[in-house]
């Protein structure tokens, strides 16, 4: 869930809105399955945002759209389009560079002093895949200065539109702006129509990457084996206190001893019960 912008429909119908009722009932059933806690004040966003679902769906107005989704007479695809209608997914290249420099400059200096050859890691809310494409294009680069390096990358998100967008890599060609331009030599593609102005992440990269869909909320995230490193950015935000410290404690039963992880600069895990050392900043080793 790493905010793409939404334009709401233009002229929406007099009196197209949801009822204090109806906002209340969304916004449990949002919270059920995504985590996110919606504030009251939220409710013309929300009205902003379902105003597609409505008309996709064929519904006469944003209210029918609310009765019919509330009354359960769905099935588990409308849910998957609701929960991508309401998440949030701001994302960028190099988003909060010190992480970056954290990682390239400490981090992986030290798992190969300790000996390790191989690393795993986690983008466990990746959005349209500018945060897992960073990481590789990072360890990619360290592994051609290391011989014998390995490593892995897992990206996933709750929402399955934006994890197609991820997959294909495809971007419009500003958004690489900030990526350096060595890396931008290895690792990004140009349109062959100029025209397009977009650039494609290259496949060798992108075949190191494994995406798929993950829930948060879930009490287990079946990720396989302990990873060295999950980036969880900007996600915690959404949540109220209590999920928001289950999240992190099941975060961090996915990692390895030693292992870090990764928080966006405006989180905080101060008060959480929790087996973590802050070790620069917002990224947190586990003890």
């Amino acid at each position: 869930m790493n905010d793409a912008a939404f334009v709401p429909f233009e002229n929406p119908a007099a009196g197209d809105t949801i009822s204090p009722a109806q906002f209340k009932g969304l916004a449990a059933l949002i919270r059920e399955h995504t985590g996110i806690n919606l504030a009251p004040a939220k409710r013309t966003m929300l009205e902003g945002r379902l105003r597609r679902c409505a008309r996709e769906g064929g519904h006469a107005t944003l209210g029918a759209y609310c009765k019919w989704i509330l009354s359960q007479d769905h099935g588990a695809d409308e849910i998957e389009n609701l929960i991508n209608a309401v998440t949030t997914n701001k994302t960028d290249f190099f988003r909060e560079p010190r992480h970056f420099d954290y990682l390239t400059e400490t981090i992986l200096p030290q798992l190969l002093e300790s000996g390790r050859r191989e690393v795993r890691c986690w983008s466990a809310a990746c959005s349209t895949g500018a945060e897992p494409y960073t990481i590789a294009m990072l360890l990619d680069a360290f592994a051609q200065r290391n011989s014998g390096f390995e490593y892995s990358i897992l990206a996933t998100d709750l929402d399955t539109r934006v994890l197609s967008t991820a997959i294909r890599g495809i971007y419009p060609r500003e958004m690489v702006d900030p990526v350096p331009a060595t890396l931008r030599k290895a690792y990004v593609m140009d349109a062959k129509d100029p025209r397009r102005g977009e650039i494609r992440i290259a496949p060798a990269l992108r075949r190191k990457i494994a995406f798929g869909r993950l829930n948060l909320m879930d009490r287990h995230y079946a990720i396989g084996e302990p990873v060295d490193m999950i980036f969880c950015r900007n996600v915690l935000i959404y949540f109220d206190r209590p999920t928001q410290e289950a999240v992190v404690n099941r975060l961090c039963d996915q990692l390895r001893p030693g292992g870090y992880l990764f928080l966006g600069h405006s989180e905080s895990i101060s008060g959480f019960q929790h087996n973590l050392t802050a070790a620069s900043g917002t990224v947190f080793q586990r003890n």
